[in-house]
């Protein structure tokens, strides 16, 4: 399991890095992004912690871990520059939170994230099969959600990214202990999304190739 959607205590997340990486551990994690949200109010102060702590984490146990950040409630005007942002600050994986029906996200955030290359656009909702394939053409992967809530539209996401050869990824979207799952848990998030057996590993494989970009120097 690669997990490169989670948040800790620099956001909403219950858990100090040290501890969510220690968990994620335990539930069979081979990598992992820790990405708190952010907007352009304090990017600058959660991103240099991440990545300090990430490098800390990454030599001295058995995973590796990724700085990266959640861009939330952006407006989506703002979105370009704030990716721009994020990755000049250090983030190795952006992630978009996109436009979930659970949340009332500002409509256009969707298109701004593809068009700005996000490395994954979380949630994204009712994502529209034109969005989806310019998500595809600009290799933006979307995400299937773990998380309550976020998770009622994964049908949709994975059927749309089918139907346009956009990637897809899995990810908890971890606030709390309980959050974090295992590789069997996770491959029956993707089967009730729809995802055709064959289709799951190609999934998994999708967060591998994302995890060895994220770590090349």
């Amino acid at each position: 399991m690669i997990d490169l959607h989670t948040h800790s205590i620099f956001s909403d997340g219950e858990l100090i890095p040290a501890e969510l990486v220690r968990r994620a551990v335990d539930r069979g994690c081979r990598g992992i992004a820790i990405t708190d949200h952010a907007d352009h109010s304090n990017i600058d102060f959660i991103i240099p912690r991440i990545c300090r702590i990430c490098e800390k984490l990454t030599r001295t146990g058995p995973i590796k871990v990724v700085p990266g950040i959640e861009l939330t409630h952006t407006p989506p005007s703002l979105i370009p520059e704030l990716v721009r942002e994020a990755r000049s600050l250090g983030a190795r994986i952006v992630v978009m939170h996109g436009e979930t029906i659970s949340e009332p996200v500002a409509p256009g955030t969707n298109i701004s994230a593809i068009e700005s290359r996000v490395d994954i656009l979380a949630h994204p909702g009712l994502i529209t099969r034109e969005e989806a394939a310019l998500a595809a053409k600009n290799s933006v992967f979307l995400e299937i959600s773990g998380r309550k809530g976020h998770s009622l539209t994964n049908g949709h996401v994975a059927s749309l990214a089918l139907g346009t050869g956009a990637g897809l990824v899995l990810n908890t979207d971890s606030h709390s202990p309980s959050d974090l799952v295992d590789r069997r848990t996770a491959e029956r998030i993707a089967a009730g999304a729809g995802i055709p057996a064959e289709e799951i590993n190609n999934l998994f494989r999708n967060s591998e190739r994302l995890l060895e970009k994220a770590l090349r120097p």
